[in-house]
C-alpha cells in the first residue's frame, strides 16, 4: 500500500514538473517572438545587409546601449565587443542624440586598444532609428588627418626654407647697389649672391622632385634595372665633388644584380646617398658603395662614409622633410634637408626600404633594400620572367 502511494506521488510530481517546464518554454518562446517582432518592426528590413556593405563602422543599439547589429568594420575598429560599446565617447554621443531626439555628430579620438598607446581619429554620428533603437555611423579619418598635418607642416617648412635665401638675395642686392663704386666688395657680394641663388634653385628643384615622386608609381610600368649601371652612373655624377675634397669613392660587391622599377628614380636615390656621404666626410677620406644580393631575393646597395656620424636620437628623423642633424653644417654644404626624404620615397615606390646605421665619430652607412628581379617577383607584379 505504501509503495503504491509512493508511485502515485512520484507520477504526480513528474507531471507537475513537466507542466511547469512546458509553461516556462512557452513563455520563453513567446518573449523571443515578441523581441524578434519588435526588432523586425522597428529596425527597417534589409538594415543588416546595409551594415555589412558599409566600409565605415555601423552599429544599432537598443535603449540599454546593447549592440543589436553591427558592421564588420565596427568590429575591426574595436568599437564593439560582446555586444557592448567599447568607448564611453560613443555612449555619450548616443545619449546626446536621444536627448535631442535627432542626429548628433562629433569628431572623436578613440584608443585602438586597452593600453591607449595608439589612437583613431573618427567622425561619428548617432541618430534615432525607429522608436527604440539608435543608429551609429563611425568614419575613420585617421589617415586623412595625418596627410593634412603632413601637408600643413610641409607648407610651413617650405615657407621657412625659402624665406632664408630669398631674404639673403634681397639684402645682397641692396648691398651691391650701395657698393657700386667698390669692385672688390661687388665681387664678394656677387659671389654670395650666386651661392644663395644656387641654394634657392636646389630647394625648388628638390621640392618639384619630391612632389613628382609622391605622385608616381614606379611599379605601374616596371622595367628590369641593371644595378651595376645605376651605381656606376651615380658615382660618375659625383666625381667632381669627390675630387674637390680628395675623397676616394670605392665600389664593390655583387655584379649583375637586377630589380624592377624606374632607372632614373633609382639613380636619383643612389646619387643622393653618395653625394651626402661626400658632403659629410672629411677631406682625404673614403666613401664605399657596395652591392649585395641576399639569399631571400633582396638586393642591397650600401653607401658608407667616414664622416662625423649621427647621434642615435636623430636616426629616426633623418628621412623627414627638411630635417637636418646639424643645420649650421647643412648651410655650409648647401644641403636642403630633402635629399634623404627623396631617397625614402624612391625606395618605397619600388617596394623596398632604406636603413641607416651610424655612430658619432665612426661614420654612417645608408642601405637601400629592394626586391630582386626574380621569377617570384615577376609573378607578383604580373610580368614575364626576367
Amino acid at each position: 500500500m505504501e509503495s503504491a502511494w509512493l508511485v502515485l506521488l512520484a507520477t504526480f510530481f513528474g507531471l507537475f514538473v513537466g507542466v511547469v517546464f512546458s509553461v516556462a518554454v512557452a513563455f520563453a518562446l513567446r518573449a523571443s517572438r515578441r523581441a524578434t517582432d519588435l526588432v523586425s518592426v522597428e529596425v527597417p528590413d534589409g538594415i543588416s545587409d546595409v551594415l555589412h556593405a558599409l566600409d565605415s563602422g555601423g552599429l544599432i543599439v537598443d535603449p540599454s546601449n546593447t549592440v543589436v547589429l553591427h558592421s564588420p568594420a565596427a568590429a575591426a575598429m574595436g568599437l564593439v565587443r560582446d555586444r557592448a560599446l567599447e568607448h564611453s565617447a560613443i555612449v555619450d554621443l548616443i545619449d546626446t542624440a536621444r536627448d535631442l531626439g535627432g542626429p548628433a555628430k562629433a569628431d572623436l579620438t578613440l584608443s585602438r586598444g586597452p593600453f591607449g598607446d595608439d589612437s583613431l581619429s573618427v567622425t561619428a554620428m548617432a541618430a534615432p532609428l525607429g522608436v527604440r533603437y539608435m543608429l551609429v555611423l563611425v568614419d575613420d579619418t585617421t589617415e586623412s588627418r595625418r596627410l593634412e598635418e603632413v601637408r600643413r607642416d610641409f607648407m610651413a617648412n617650405i615657407s621657412h626654407e625659402l624665406k632664408t635665401p630669398i631674404g639673403a638675395i634681397g639684402l645682397l642686392a641692396e648691398a651691391l647697389v650701395s657698393a657700386a663704386d667698390d669692385p672688390a666688395t661687388v665681387s664678394r657680394f656677387a659671389g654670395r649672391l650666386m651661392t644663395e641663388a644656387a641654394r634657392l634653385s636646389n630647394i625648388t628643384r628638390e621640392i618639384i622632385e619630391l612632389s613628382r615622386l609622391q605622385a608616381t608609381d614606379a611599379l605601374s610600368e616596371p622595367k628590369v634595372i641593371d644595378i651595376d649601371y645605376v651605381v656606376a652612373s651615380a658615382i660618375e655624377q659625383s666625381t667632381v665633388a669627390a675630387d674637390a675634397k680628395k675623397i676616394e669613392v670605392a665600389r664593390g660587391g655583387a655584379k649583375k644584380a637586377r630589380v624592377y622599377g624606374d632607372e632614373s628614380l633609382l639613380l636619383v636615390a643612389v646619387h643622393n646617398l653618395v653625394t651626402n656621404a661626400i658632403k659629410y666626410s672629411p677631406e682625404g677620406s673614403r666613401v664605399g658603395v657596395g652591392v649585395r644580393a641576399t639569399d631571400d631575393e633582396i638586393v642591397e646597395i650600401a653607401v658608407t662614409d667616414q664622416g662625423i656620424g649621427i647621434d642615435e636620437d636623430d636616426l629616426d628623423r633623418v628621412f623627414e622633410r627638411f630635417y637636418r642633424v646639424d643645420p649650421a653644417r647643412s648651410r655650409d654644404t648647401g644641403g636642403t634637408g630633402l635629399g634623404l626624404s627623396i631617397v625614402k620615397h624612391v625606395v618605397q615606390n619600388h617596394g623596398g626600404e632604406v636603413r641607416v646605421w651610424s655612430q658619432r665619430g665612426r661614420g654612417s652607412t645608408f642601405t637601400i633594400r629592394l626586391p630582386e628581379a626574380s621569377e617570384s617577383r615577376a609573378a607578383a607584379l604580373g610580368l614575364e620572367k626576367p
